[in-house]
């Protein structure tokens, strides 16, 4: 069995929900489709796309956007693709681009309700292959801490997905994000860190990020910074059941960590009790890197305990191979990274999994 816990779902029925934010997908001159939020515009596409478009011009056509809302808005088309990767189950979420922490808390709130509505009518389609975190306003922390609660209760989502840093201006060791993490305890369900783009916050200024550079760079770094912040600022101390998952193999912090460990106990001020190394108990990551042997280095620094199966699905830097594959384990770690520590961390009853072959071209 394979669960994929990095993996976005965009959906037409959240969109176009605020005639400045959005957010929208819109097509642009060149024929290709593109979304928009507020002055911001992805210029970061995937294969697929770009493939599709070079196609229609070829033929002297462009891209269908109804087209492509209507396939996002089918579970079946992304069980379709879940059986080609041979994946048993996904946990999807809103598009980082998508989190609004920017906006104003009279649209960001019900936004998220929106979006976490959506989502459980989505998975709902097929319960046991599609499960969904949930999305918060965590720039108004009291209102995050009500819709993780409604959501992992009433919807069945199984943890928050959050970005890495800026939150309206909040950061994760501002004493304001106290009821998110207390929510999450009280709810016992982790919380998944994917850093987003912070040029979507520079107003008329947004495009002028030069290669992407906040979103391909700054993601990691602001997963990192999660990391870093969260220890630092005491928080596992206060919430020592805390559970934190941050993908694209842990930002930086598998890489840095010995250094990040030297150094903590040399600042002239932090808020952690214990060494850094004591915290890795409360941190998981993710398989999410495009090397083989830098897997094998990820697992082997941190431990197969702490691992678990993410590929960001369909996007743009996904993985689209199997991402166990190579690696260097017993079977038993293997199993617990492809699927037994996600079952877990999210608290997923094994009986309500489907085995799903290991498609032919990829076992080759």
């Amino acid at each position: 069995m394979l669960i994929d816990l990095h993996a976005h779902a965009p959906h037409p029925d959240y969109y176009d929900q605020h005639p400045h934010w959005g957010p929208f997908f819109e097509k642009r001159p060149d024929g290709d489709i593109k979304l928009r939020v507020g002055h911001w515009i992805l210029s970061l596409g995937s294969p697929e796309r770009k493939a599709a478009l070079k196609k229609a011009k070829a033929e002297g056509k462009d891209l269908d956007i109804n087209q492509y809302l209507e396939r996002w808005a089918d579970p079946k088309t992304r069980l379709a693709g879940m059986d080609a990767a041979g994946q048993s189950a996904q946990v999807v979420s809103v598009p980082s681009h998508c989190y609004m922490y920017w906006a104003e808390p009279e649209f960001g709130v019900p936004f998220a309700q929106k979006v976490n509505d959506v989502m459980a009518e989505y998975c709902a389609a097929a319960p046991n292959r599609l499960m969904a975190w949930a999305h918060a306003p965590l720039n108004v922390p009291t209102e995050a801490a009500k819709e993780i609660r409604r959501a992992c209760t009433t919807l069945g989502a199984k943890g928050l997905v959050a970005g890495g840093a800026n939150f309206g201006g909040l950061e994760f060791d501002s004493p304001e994000m106290d009821p998110v993490w207390e929510a999450l305890c009280d709810v016992d369900l982790p919380m998944f860190v994917h850093g987003y783009n912070q040029s979507v916050t520079w107003g008329e200024q947004a495009n002028t990020d030069r290669y992407e550079t906040t979103a391909i760079v700054g993601m990691n770094y602001d997963e990192t910074k999660c990391f870093w912040n969260i220890i630092n600022g005491g928080v596992l101390d206060r919430f020592p059941n805390l559970k934190i998952y941050i993908t694209h193999g842990g930002g930086f912090v598998p890489y840095q960590l010995g250094r990040l460990a030297q150094t903590n106990p040399n600042l002239d001020v932090s808020h952690n009790k214990k060494p850094v190394l004591e915290y890795m108990k409360n941190f998981t990551f993710d398989v999410e890197l495009h090397e083989l042997p830098m897997r094998q280095a990820m697992i082997e620094v941190i431990g197969a305990d702490r691992v678990v199966y993410g590929s960001n699905f369909g996007g743009s830097d996904a993985v689209r191979h199997d991402l166990t594959d190579g690696l260097r384990l017993s079977d038993e770690d293997l199993q617990k990274i492809r699927w037994k520590n996600a079952c877990e961390l999210l608290r997923i009853d094994p009986a309500t999994l489907v085995e799903v072959a290991k498609p032919a071209a990829i076992a080759a």
